[in-house]
């Protein structure tokens, strides 16, 4: 068998849930030990016809690796008919192989079934609630609700135009649809949070609705040049990135942090990968192409060869605590 590349979610979402088991390969081009991994998984879709093997490069497909806490490539995340079976991180041929072959030569009754961790859950939950100000958790998507209260709910929350909200389809992960009933303490779906607060179901929509109240609480748009200057004020040092400092998702972005982090400043950071606009936006707002992007004070400093060429003379810490 050939190893396919996923392109989207949809195609993501669609392996997942075939009726056999998949392996799917993590990776990035500028990952050292991503290709070594590429040449394994290729050799074993080679000697084991009845593999189905992926790959699906981390920083293309949005949100599915934070979705299924791939923090690092490579990673391997083995599924059948929806269900994670092993999740192994690092480049491990060996365990890769094993893997595979132990969960090929498995009665699809005996399969196992990862376990997660009810506390990695409710952090995923808490992260996801807090992901936009205005979060809906439903069955489906805006364009293709899956019951008739999420359906609902959406034409409610499309009368309000000046609001942007974001969705999350719970039918598409099994471990939010339970674990968030717990961390709400909340029995059903869809359910309504802003900016961090539940603000109920569909009952609790439909009624705030009618009365005018939903309408008062709902966080308003702002237009993208208001957005980025306060992003680029939030702090005196802010750092425009793929992935987060601990979790760098491309090597340049990782350049920069090891560059910032023994200079003993505080600085914030923003992952541009969670939020396109503001990744296609600031482009233009600072007339730059590329990530990361340094902002101190407001003003625009550079990409990573500026910071590299302050740091050889050295004005780099000048640069950053302006006068």
């Amino acid at each position: 068998m050939s190893i396919t590349d996923i392109k989207s979610a949809q195609e993501f979402d669609k392996v997942i849930q075939e009726d056999h088991v998949s392996l799917i390969h993590f990776w990035v081009p500028w990952a050292r030990e991503c290709p070594t991994m590429n040449d394994v998984i290729e050799e074993l879709a080679k000697e084991e016809p009845r593999s189905r093997i992926y790959r699906l490069e981390a920083e293309e497909v949005k949100d599915i690796p934070s979705k299924y806490n791939v923090h690092a490539v490579p990673t391997f995340l083995f599924f059948r008919r929806g269900q994670m079976l092993e999740q192994i991180n690092g480049a491990h041929p060996v365990k890769v192989v094993t893997a595979l072959k132990s969960l090929l030569d498995t009665p699809s009754d005996a399969l196992p079934v990862r376990q997660v961790n009810q506390e990695d859950i409710h952090k995923r939950c808490k992260k996801l609630i807090h992901s936009n100000p205005v979060m809906l958790f439903m069955k489906g998507n805006p364009e293709n609700p899956k019951c008739k209260f999420s359906r609902a709910t959406i034409e409610i929350m499309n009368t309000y135009t000046n609001t942007k909200y974001s969705t999350f389809d719970i039918l598409m992960d099994e471990s939010i649809r339970q674990g968030l009933k717990e961390y709400s303490k909340w029995p059903t779906y869809p359910q309504l949070y802003i900016n961090g607060d539940l603000v109920g179901g569909i009952d609790i929509i439909k009624e705030m609705h009618k009365e005018g109240e939903l309408e008062a609480i709902l966080p308003k748009k702002k237009d993208l040049d208001t957005r980025l200057k306060e992003l680029t004020n939030q702090s005196p040092v802010v750092v425009f990135m793929k992935g987060e400092p601990n979790h760098p998702k491309c090597g340049f972005s990782g350049q920069l942090i090891a560059i910032l982090s023994p200079l003993n400043i505080d600085f914030t950071t923003f992952n541009i990968l969670e939020d396109e606009e503001v990744r296609q936006g600031l482009k233009t707002f600072s007339n730059w192409p590329t990530y990361p992007q340094v902002y101190a004070k407001g003003e625009f400093i550079g990409g990573l060869d500026i910071i590299k060429e302050l740091q050889e003379n050295p004005e780099l810490l000048s640069a950053l605590k302006p006068e």
